[in-house]
């Protein structure tokens, strides 16, 4: 994902936002607040980043691949930067851009775009009533030359990832105001609905290390009206068969991530009064770890391949009056979630 316009995304569809795959400001009225605190992990900020999220690692951990915003743009574009904060690349500078990830052999990009249907209304990716119709999945070069378009259609395609063995692209299609999980080949062939849940909403998803397992969020489409809905995440299988629910109560869970040694994943939890923080969950146990403390917004978590770093959004050390959110890593390679 992802994935960006101007309000946050995602999660926020329980509490009224929109939904992972889009925004980048900071929920209002949220407190402004330091950079980590005693009960974190060790936090440091990815230099060079005027205004980003939803980052994901390259495969041999070195890079990220971001949506972002800088002097010059009008909207969020897809970018890469390496996790020093050297080497930052444009990929794209035409329509509006959302969720974009590594090939996992390191060699070429995926990611959506507005890009060929700017005659459409330009919509909002932090909305699920309004995701911008014309939304289409491209396969370019490390450098965003040879671009390739992969959809051919005038719905909402978004939210895309691949299998670690990149036998499959996954994504997210919106038609009619249902939103479901697609796959297709690499190269944009078969492509083929998994989900055909009555109301479930479901996106965000990311395949698990044996690249056969789904894990995803969703939520009911019959209580989108509602000012307050719960969110959960969910496993499936590839083919759409055996769904789990694998977490619980009220509120919202949702932009969930595996780590690499198939046991854990990260997500984001609403914790009171209304605090987006970021979990590790054992998916065997239930067990969960909070790893973000702080008063602002944290979401879009993913892990790095070697299973020692953790990349996140975060709306800390904004200046006052602003809701800008960048990226951090934390150091995580104490918890021993690496590749088994």
């Amino acid at each position: 994902m992802k994935r960006f316009a101007a309000s946050l995304a995602a999660a926020m569809a329980s509490v009224g936002l929109g939904m992972p795959c889009s925004a980048l400001d900071e929920p209002k009225g949220r407190p402004q607040a330091p950079a980590s605190t005693s009960q974190e992990l060790p936090v440091r900020e990815v230099p060079g980043v005027a205004e980003g999220g939803e980052a994901y690692f390259s495969p041999d951990g070195k890079a990220l691949i971001f949506q972002g915003k800088f002097p010059g743009d009008s909207a969020f574009h897809v970018y890469t930067i390496n996790i020093d904060g050297s080497n930052l690349r444009k990929i794209n500078d035409r329509g509006a851009d959302a969720c974009s990830f590594f090939r996992p052999d390191g060699k070429a990009l995926v990611w959506t775009s507005t890009r060929d249907n700017l005659d459409l209304p330009p919509g909002n990716f932090s909305d699920p009533k309004n995701y911008p119709q014309g939304a289409e999945l491209y396969l370019s070069d490390l450098d965003g030359r040879n671009v390739t378009r992969l959809t051919h259609n005038r719905d909402y395609d978004a939210e895309v990832t691949y299998a670690p063995d990149g036998h499959k692209i996954l994504f997210g299609r919106q038609i009619g105001g249902k939103m479901d999980l697609w796959t297709m080949n690499p190269d944009g062939s078969d492509q083929r609905q998994i989900t055909f849940s009555p109301d479930l909403q479901e996106g965000g998803a990311v395949y698990l290390p044996d690249s056969k397992t789904i894990i995803t969020r969703a939520w009911k489409k019959s209580e989108e009206h509602l000012p307050s809905r719960d969110m959960q995440v969910y496993t499936l299988n590839e083919d759409g068969s055996d769904w789990k629910q694998i977490t619980s109560g009220p509120g919202t869970h949702w932009a969930p991530y595996p780590a690499p040694d198939g046991i854990h994943a990260a997500y984001v939890k609403l914790l009171p009064p209304r605090n987006f923080e970021i979990v590790l969950l054992n998916l065997r146990t239930g067990e969960e770890r909070q790893l973000t403390s702080n008063p602002a917004f944290d979401g879009f978590p993913a892990i790095s391949p070697d299973g020692k770093l953790l990349s996140f959004s975060s709306g800390r050390d904004a200046k006052p009056g602003t809701r800008k959110i960048r990226l951090y890593l934390m150091d995580i390679s104490s918890l021993g979630i690496g590749p088994k």
